[in-house]
């Protein structure tokens, strides 16, 4: 099982070197880890007890029936959102492991708060970018044929990917670039992470945050991200966010983590750097993906803004988030 585990580990972090360009992030480097860091990592490390959050009861559809300017939880990073104008679901996962392998890999601590069966009409899919816990094609492929004119949005080098998987209406970016659907704006915006499925592609597809703009609301999904300068530009460039969706967890090891992943405290900043109204905490709880306990991050940012007046907290996934 240690071997399975370091395979696994060697398949998400490496870098192999190759004369095609690759996407950097905004600070020009590449989070390149060499095979002896990743080897440290992996063989040193202590995976963390299984821990469950609590979860509220499994949404059914009628839960969704005349009700609008609403953000769910539904685990991960997974959010369901309706902003007044259409509905969205971000970095949609819904199976059971975050695995190029049906049996092996991160599998899930907690069931999604919603079956695909029960989601309401879903106009619009964001992927932040390609890793397995974040664009889960099984997810996708079951979404689409419930909902066949459902638009996926996704960065640049990924939508190759989707017509490999028969997966139409997709959409593919670079920061910055936007896209209008109905009468609101999607706009492909930085984050500080890298991307790979395999050995052989590592940073050939790009990866990003989304900013989504309409009359009523700016909403903000990070995606997942190191701690940068990109969050305060954001902001200067887009405006202040109305509700934002920010990752908390797998930072640990912060030697090997760090400029990929961002702690509580880190989360708080781009929190401030947004301006953010309120702010919730993702990626935590739902798979254990590094080495913090799997309770911290929720604890560690209670802590942090119990000492502040900002407005960042976690739900349990399944409880009703209002926009108003």
């Amino acid at each position: 099982m240690r071997l399975l585990l370091i395979f696994f580990i060697i398949l998400l972090s490496t870098s192999i070197s190759f004369s095609e360009d690759r996407f950097s992030n905004s600070d020009g480097k590449k989070n390149e880890k060499s095979l002896n860091e990743v080897l440290k990592w992996s063989w040193s490390r202590e995976e963390p007890k299984k821990e469950f959050i609590e979860t509220s009861e499994i949404i059914s559809s009628e839960f969704f029936e005349d009700r609008k300017f609403y953000a769910l939880w539904i685990g991960h990073s997974t959010f369901l959102v309706n902003n007044g104008d259409i509905t969205i679901l971000f970095d949609p996962i819904f199976s059971d492991r975050a695995s190029p392998l049906s049996f092996a890999g991160p599998k899930r601590l907690i069931k999604p708060a919603i079956d695909i069966k029960d989601l309401p009409k879903i106009d619009v899919i964001t992927i932040s970018h390609n890793h397995y816990d974040h664009l889960d094609i099984n997810s996708l492929r079951k979404i689409q044929k419930r909902f066949p004119n459902v638009k996926i949005l996704v960065p640049k080098g990924d939508l190759k990917l989707l017509k490999n998987y028969q997966l139409i209406n997709g959409y593919e970016f670079i920061w910055w670039e936007d896209k209008i659907i109905s009468n609101t704006k999607f706009t492909f915006t930085p984050a500080q992470h890298w991307s790979a499925r395999g050995l052989r592609d590592r940073n050939k597809s790009l990866w990003g945050s989304w900013f989504i703009k309409n009359d009523n609301k700016n909403i903000f999904h990070a995606g997942d991200t190191g701690y940068s300068k990109d969050f305060v530009e954001i902001k200067n460039k887009l405006g202040p966010v109305d509700f934002a969706m920010i990752p908390i967890g797998a930072y640990d090891p912060e030697w090997f983590m760090s400029y990929s992943h961002v702690t509580p405290e880190e989360a708080l900043n781009i929190s401030i750097d947004l301006e953010a109204k309120k702010s919730i905490g993702m990626h935590w709880g739902t798979f254990i993906l590094t080495d913090e306990p799997v309770l911290e991050p929720r604890e560690r940012l209670k802590k942090i803004v119990s000492e502040t007046n900002i407005n960042f907290y976690t739900v349990e996934p399944g409880i009703m988030i209002e926009l108003y």
